[in-house]
C-alpha cells in the first residue's frame, strides 16, 4: 500500500514538479496539493496521509508557515511525518523545527529536491518515525555550535549571566541588587568578574558596562 502524501507549496511550477516526481515512486502517493497554511491543515484532516511535504515558506505571511505547521500537526497527528524543505541553510530554522524532537522529521535543502531518491528516502524515513537533516544543515549547526563554545560569555556563571541580564535592562549596581535579592557588595563582585571573563577589565567602567551588555545582546538576539 502505497505511502499517503499531502504536498505544501505557494509556487505552481515546483508545486507540480515536485508532485509528479513524487508519484512516480511506485510507493508513494500525492493524495492532495496545498497552496497555504489553512489549506494545508484541511488536506491533513480530510486526507489522513501519512507524510507531508512543504514548503518552509507560504502565504499568508511568507514567513514560518511550514515550521508552525509542523509544530501544530505534532500535537494533533503524533505519527505524521514531515519532510520541509527550504532554500534556507541557516541553523536557527532547523532548530526550531526540532525543537519538539527529531522523530518523524526531515528538513530538506530544495536544491536536493531534483534527486528524487534523496526526496523519497525522506519521505519513507519520517513515515516510520526516523529523521534526515540535510548535510549542509548540519555543517552549519556544527559550525555555529563551535562559535558558540568559543564565545566568553560561556565562561560566566549562571549567576553572572542572571546579573548581566539585569544589566542590560539599564539597571544600576543597587536596582540590580534589588532584583535578584543580593548585597550591592556581591553585584559588584559579580560584575567585576564578569568584566574579567570579557576582557574588559582595563576599560573605564561605563565603557565596559555598555561593551558587557552589547556583548550579551549580541548572543541572545
Amino acid at each position: 500500500m502505497a505511502l499517503r502524501v499531502v504536498l505544501a507549496e505557494d509556487n505552481y511550477l515546483v508545486r507540480e514538479g515536485v508532485g509528479k516526481l513524487i508519484d512516480l515512486e511506485p510507493d508513494l502517493e500525492v493524495v492532495a496539493a496545498c497552496v497555504d497554511y489553512p489549506t494545508l491543515l484541511k488536506a491533513v484532516e480530510g486526507n489522513s496521509p501519512d507524510v507531508v511535504v512543504t514548503d518552509i515558506r507560504m502565504p499568508p505571511t511568507g514567513s514560518d508557515e511550514g515550521i508552525r505547521a509542523a509544530n501544530e500537526l505534532r500535537a494533533l497527528y503524533p505519527n505524521l511525518g514531515v519532510v520541509v524543505l527550504s532554500q534556507y541553510s541557516e541553523p536557527a530554522y532547523a532548530l526550531r523545527f526540532l525543537e519538539n524532537g527529531s522523530k518523524g522529521r526531515a528538513y530538506l535543502l530544495k536544491e536536493r529536491v531534483s534527486d528524487i531518491g534523496q526526496l523519497a528516502s525522506a519521505i519513507r524515513e519520517v513515515a516510520r518515525g526516523g529523521s534526515v537533516i540535510d548535510p549542509e544543515v548540519v555543517d552549519n549547526l556544527v559550525k555555529a555550535r563551535s562559535q558558540d563554545a568559543r564565545s566568553p560569555l560561556r565562561t560566566l556563571t549562571p549567576r553572572e549571566v542572571e546579573v548581566l541580564a539585569e544589566m542590560a535592562q539599564g539597571k544600576n549596581n543597587a536596582a540590580v541588587a534589588a532584583a535578584l535579592v543580593l548585597s550591592e557588595r556581591a553585584v559588584e563582585k559579580h560584575i567585576n568578574s564578569i568584566f574579567f571573563k570579557l576582557g574588559l577589565s582595563e576599560e573605564p567602567d561605563v565603557h565596559r558596562r555598555v561593551k558587557a551588555v552589547l556583548l550579551f545582546l549580541a548572543a541572545t538576539s
